[in-house]
């Protein structure tokens, strides 16, 4: 790694000079801060994906366009936060394309690789891995939907509005996901069933 760019990389009050070499492309400033964002991005993608292989196409998606948009970063606004947005809704993006193919149970086999971010609050607060597991296995819809409002903050009628479906089928997506977790976790880990009440 390039001393410098490590040196500001990881100092809030130069970081600002990182992003500015990046627009400007400077290489090493884009592989580090790709470097230092990409555990943090790849968590995001694998909640919203069923494979390694999609996660990894949305990563790469979603990188791009923070690249493409780092001119437009306001500085004021924190990065991780900017950064998570635009994952977010590069996911999002993806599921629309693509659910019309992908609306099944989907595989656990990369799950081991997620990587749960000290930011996601709610559910830190609220789980463990085998929470995360049990919400991976809810058909794309219902996981999508329930975790663009539990875990990413967004309103039921903001969902509506991206993923272009009307209020009704959004709110009756969350609740039957919400019902379908505390029925599995109930049956598979009893002593977390009570904690999807806390993810609202």
């Amino acid at each position: 790694m390039n001393s410098f760019i490590h040196r500001i990389l990881f100092d809030p009050h130069n970081f600002q000079s990182v992003v500015q070499a990046c627009v400007a492309g400077n290489r090493s400033a884009q592989r580090e801060l790709f470097k230092k964002y990409f555990s943090y991005g790849k968590s995001i993608c694998f909640r919203y994906t069923a494979s390694p292989e999609e996660a990894e196409e949305v990563l790469n998606e979603g990188f791009l366009k923070v690249f493409n948009n780092l001119g437009k970063y306001d500085p004021d606004y924190p990065f991780k936060a900017w950064l998570r947005t635009i994952m977010v809704n590069t996911a999002i993006s993806h599921y629309r394309k693509t659910r019309k193919y992908n609306d099944a149970w989907v595989s656990l086999d990369h799950f081991s690789d997620f990587d749960l971010d000290d930011s996601d609050d709610v559910l830190n607060q609220t789980a463990t891995q085998e929470i995360l597991q049990v919400i991976q296995q809810l058909r794309p819809i219902y996981r999508t939907v329930f975790l663009m409002n539990a875990v990413d903050g967004y309103a039921l009628n903001e969902i509506s509005e991206l993923l272009n479906m009307n209020n009704a089928t959004v709110r009756s997506h969350y609740f039957r996901a919400r019902q379908e977790l505390r029925e599995r976790l109930a049956q598979e880990y009893p002593h977390l069933s009570g904690r999807i009440g806390q993810m609202n």
